[in-house]
């Protein structure tokens, strides 16, 4: 047989004129407009496999060049029936007339969901590293039933409504369209006696208080994951992660900039101008801190060491002083006067030069 007259295109057809022509006989002897006919499912293997081969650019070539012995070595054709022609083409079904391809039943596996705990550490905290006690209300497989939402001693049966197959159909005028079954949700089984304990979930709800490590140097906003902490999967499936994200809680003196910690020292202009000690507190309490003559509003001075430290090592960041100018109110007469005697003098200086 001719595979290009099977399909009625000329040797030099594209593949879409191949694809358009597959598609109109497809639909013809389709077994959902010919049910029961062995010459609809015969004339449906024999042009599938031309479009098989037609649609097959390396053997479409070989096929041009020898006709059906350039094909020898290939697996061509050898449909049983029509469950294997959409095995072997359910997209191109899928693609032409709109449903699914004839699936078997769904698997009844279900990964558990993941779940999240927020922990807020302080400086202190995340400065040594901790240990946090956290309770988490999850999902966990039945006891009773070990998850397989059935009483004990008892079996799961075919789905009624789909006859164990997972899926129901729909007539739309010469289609047939496959769906999944609400009944029993594409598994294709149905439970009589539902466990008692879960009401046939398969799992139930459980508190547990655990102990979480925390180390030293974790991020602002770091999400650690526990794997298999989170909730129970459901008929075999893996169970869910649980990610705990820290959080910095606030410090009275210090803010957090990655590694490095930063005070903000306020000073008065004179302490600025004349240079000054400040004790500046650290995680490790205050160090004394030498302001130097002349400083400016905004100056920033480092610390070295007096951060935090790095998740990967131990080296610690810096401690940022940022310098801030406090204007003085509700002056005295007398340090009014004095102001203004400094004023003088600097305009003074200023002219001479």
């Amino acid at each position: 047989m001719d595979y290009y007259d099977l399909l009625g295109v000329p040797p030099n057809a594209t593949l879409e004129e191949i694809k358009s022509a597959y598609r109109q006989l497809a639909l013809r002897y389709h077994p959902d407009r010919n049910p029961g006919s062995k010459t609809a499912e015969e004339e449906f293997k024999k042009i599938s496999e031309a479009y098989q081969v037609l649609s097959d650019p390396e053997k479409r070539k070989l096929y041009d060049l020898y006709g059906p012995d350039g094909l020898k070595g290939f697996e061509v054709g050898g449909f049983g029936g029509f469950e294997d022609i959409f095995s072997s083409f359910g997209d191109i079904f899928e693609d032409f007339f709109g449903f699914g391809r004839r699936a078997g039943r769904a698997s009844r596996a279900q990964a558990g969901a993941d779940l999240r705990v927020a922990v807020s550490l302080t400086l202190e905290e995340v400065l040594h590293g901790t240990d946090k006690e956290i309770t988490i209300d999850r999902r966990v497989l039945c006891r009773r039933c070990e998850g397989e939402g059935m009483e004990p001693g008892t079996r799961a049966q075919a789905c009624p409504a789909c006859g164990g197959r997972g899926q129901v159909s729909q007539s739309r005028g010469l289609l047939r369209v496959f769906t999944t079954c609400q009944m029993c949700r594409g598994s294709g089984t149905y439970v009589s006696h539902p466990c008692e304990a879960c009401q046939g979930a398969g799992t139930v709800r459980e508190k547990r208080q655990m102990q979480v490590r925390i180390p030293p140097g974790v991020d602002n906003g770091t999400r650690l994951r526990l794997r298999g902490e989170g909730e129970a999967g459901r008929f075999g499936g893996p169970a869910g992660d649980l990610y705990i994200e820290v959080l910095t809680a606030p410090h009275p003196h210090l803010s957090r900039r990655g590694q490095d910690l930063i005070y903000r020292a306020e000073l008065s202009f004179v302490e600025a101008a004349l240079g000054w000690e400040i004790a500046v507190p650290t995680l490790n309490g205050n160090v004394p801190f030498q302001i130097p003559p002349g400083t400016q509003a905004g100056a920033v001075f480092r610390v070295p060491g007096k951060g935090l430290p790095n998740l990967k090592g131990k080296k610690r960041g810096d401690l940022l002083v940022e310098v801030y100018l406090k204007t003085p109110t509700n002056l005295t007469p007398r340090q009014e006067e004095l102001l203004r005697q400094f004023l003088a003098s600097e305009k003074r200086e200023s002219h001479r030069n």
